[in-house]
């Protein structure tokens, strides 16, 4: 039995390195090295290329080194096997510090005294209580879910969108399209950890900044994208922040990343930009859950968190 990882842009030797030091019985391949694929039961992958997963004749796993896997399922060749995907506690944990970061930097009008401090600018401005502000999280899967209620424990009017109806404590949470026009008029900070689906690709766009809430302490609605780059049309959020729907925006993810040296983003006043780091897995965290996987799989015990491919997660 051997693993093939596949990982464009990653080093993929240390990975080798670290599956070893936990399962140094096992055979591992890499691409593009490997030239030979029969045996290679299991494929850990990062973006690989479209076309190689079909090329390996005795596959039975694949598993995406990060929470999306729209990458992958855009392969059209993508074989008829189980895909899961990772859900990783420190993962969850580390995109809801960064949520509550950027939360608190906009509701606490921090840009605004860093602007002060150049200026040497003594002034306070009036400040809201956290429960008169209303932040709304798009997105109610574990990563959305965990900063929902983190963001709740902090004081402000929370509110989920999902999909499908979703039933959380103390969070009130609309579904579906009926659902979405409600959620946003009541949204004054809007968190995006929506996945990546031909349903969500292009959501964030100019009606949908419209629905937001901008009688606010903030001067208008913001915009907060830890999602996918895909999910935001960014031509229309440069236009709502320059006709003042949106006061502000943090954008973690973009159509394209790296984020281009010519981007309007870069250099914004009322932009925060993050280069994709908002939730970084363990790398040692990774392969002890995917091993652990095989270890089950070989035990005849089913897969966890394998993609439903209809629904893209």
């Amino acid at each position: 039995m051997s693993i093939l990882i596949a990982a464009p842009d990653w080093n993929s030797a240390d990975w080798v390195e670290r599956f070893r030091k936990l399962a140094p019985a096992l055979e591992y391949r890499t691409w593009p090295e490997a030239t030979d694929y029969a045996g290679a039961r299991y494929a850990v992958c990062w973006q690989p290329p479209h076309g190689l997963l079909a090329e390996l004749p005795d596959l039975d796993v694949m598993f995406s080194l990060g929470a999306g896997v729209d990458a992958m399922l855009r392969d059209p060749d993508l074989p008829d096997k189980p895909l899961v995907r990772i859900v990783d506690p420190s993962l969850t944990g580390r995109m809801t510090e960064w949520v509550v970061l950027q939360v608190l930097m906009h509701h606490r009008l921090q840009r605004v005294y860093d602007a002060q401090q150049r200026d040497k600018v003594w002034e306070e401005i009036p400040q809201p209580a956290a429960d008169a502000v209303g932040v709304g999280v798009m997105g109610l899967g574990v990563l959305g879910r965990d900063a929902a209620e983190k963001l709740k424990q902090l004081g402000f009017d929370v509110a989920g969108w999902s999909r499908t109806e979703k039933d959380i404590p103390s969070i009130a949470c609309y579904h579906g399209s009926d659902g979405l026009k409600p959620f946003l008029a009541r949204t004054d900070i809007l968190v995006a950890l929506l996945p990546l689906t031909p349903d969500t690709e292009g959501l964030i766009d100019r009606q949908l900044l419209s629905g937001l809430r901008t009688d606010n302490h903030m001067g208008g609605a913001v915009l907060i994208n830890a999602g996918r780059g895909r999910l935001q049309v960014e031509a229309d959020i440069l236009q709502a922040l320059a006709e003042g729907n949106l006061s502000g925006a943090t954008l973690d993810v973009f159509q394209q990343e790296p984020l281009p040296q010519e981007s309007p983003f870069w250099t914004h006043p009322k932009v925060t930009v993050t280069p994709h780091i908002a939730a970084v897995s363990d790398p040692d965290y990774l392969c002890g859950y995917i091993l652990r996987q095989i270890e089950a799989y070989e035990a005849g015990h089913p897969l966890e968190n394998v993609v439903d491919r209809k629904l893209g997660y």
